[in-house]
């Protein structure tokens, strides 16, 4: 095994409060973002490469990360979306055969820095009570008051529209174009795994850039639409916000995920809100309120809807909420096939005890064919 030395490395907060490790390889510098925990013990390369990770740092609450290296059909996008790594043993070695590459050599190919030795459980434990908040890695230890200076001037996650920075610049396909039916997905940040679970289920894909005007999608004569998961604050997203209100007059199913499902609510006259802690991980208790069932769903979002908004709404009806702070996790319009969730029920690795969800959105297509 061969031996890595370490540079010294940290990572600092917003409220000046700093954690020291080592960085990871030779790669050196400065990264920024919204700091944030995955509590996942597996599915790291999915979650480096989800697009609604967009400018944050991860800090992974698993102790080794790196362990069964990187796997070229594990990813979400065409490149790692995180700003940078936080995490306590990084292994620079891995056993899984079926292996690509190292996480080092995924994470070098992608400019990524990462630091590790990190009190992770210290950190998470700060974060919790504290809230989330800006912050920095950086190799340049002996540059405190210059790092704080930088760290000023990075931008508060609230407010931040970040789609554009993740989204298609050009329409695309997905799929067989001898498929059954035909939908038009709104990519605001879309996972590479949501259009797998629509074509495998018998869909051909057309997606769209985060701006697309709804006749832009219209104009496919699709049997349904869908509007993806994505980064950063849903307010901004003016352009999103009008397209779904145009595809929940059209008539025709309508299925959002994460992101989506804000985008759905503010067509609906919903608020949104910061969470002062997100959620994030493969392991979230939700209650399917139709069903009375409970089903462990993975989730990465920080932001939520307005409950008491959501309960009074005239057309609105909550299906899933989240046992752990009865935050929405799903809604659903009551005289429309249009409904949308919180979570991932795409996740790859897993859980996958909602999935159902896309059967759903394609029972509803058939209704409308039919």
């Amino acid at each position: 095994m061969k031996y890595h030395a370490k540079k010294r490395a940290l990572l600092l907060l917003a409220d000046g409060t700093i954690f020291y490790g080592k960085a990871v390889g030779g790669k050196e510098g400065t990264a920024v973002g919204e700091v944030c925990f995955n509590t996942g013990m597996t599915g790291y390369q999915e979650i480096f490469t989800d697009p609604s990770y967009f400018g944050q740092l991860m800090v992974t609450t698993n102790a080794h990360i790196g362990n069964y290296g990187t796997h070229a059909d594990e990813i979400e996008s065409d490149s790692v979306k995180i700003a940078g790594l936080i995490c306590k043993n990084f292994s620079y070695e891995y056993s899984r055969p079926s292996a690509n590459m190292s996480l080092l050599e995924f994470l070098d190919k992608n400019n990524l820095l990462a630091i590790s030795d990190v009190d992770t459980r210290a950190l998470v434990s700060y974060i919790r009570d504290h809230g989330a908040m800006n912050a920095l890695i950086s190799t340049r230890v002996d540059e405190i008051d210059a790092l704080k200076e930088e760290l000023k001037s990075v931008p508060s996650m609230e407010g931040l529209e970040l789609s554009s920075k993740v989204s298609t610049k050009e329409p695309y396909y997905y799929g067989d174009e001898n498929s059954t039916y035909k939908i038009s997905a709104l990519d605001i940040g879309i996972k590479k795994n949501i259009l797998r679970n629509l074509a495998k289920r018998g869909a051909y894909i057309k997606v769209f850039p985060y701006n697309a005007s709804f006749e832009e999608m219209k104009e496919w004569n699709p049997d349904g639409y869908f509007i993806s998961n994505g980064p950063g604050d849903p307010e901004p997203l003016t352009d999103a916000i009008a397209a779904a209100k145009k595809m929940i007059n059209s008539d025709k199913p309508l299925f959002g995920i994460c992101l989506g499902h804000q985008v759905l609510a503010l067509a609906n006259g919903v608020s949104t809100y910061k969470m002062y802690n997100g959620h994030r991980g493969i392991n979230h208790p939700i209650l399917n309120l139709v069903t009375g069932k409970g089903e462990i769903t993975s989730q990465n979002h920080g932001f939520a809807i307005n409950r008491e908004e959501t309960e009074a709404h005239p057309d609105l009806e909550i299906t899933h909420t989240h046992l752990n702070d009865q935050t929405v996790a799903g809604i659903r319009m009551k005289d429309k096939e249009v409904f949308s969730v919180q979570y991932h029920p795409e996740a790859s690795p897993g859980p996958h005890d909602a999935d159902y969800l896309f059967d759903q959105f394609f029972d509803a297509i058939k209704t409308g064919k039919n």
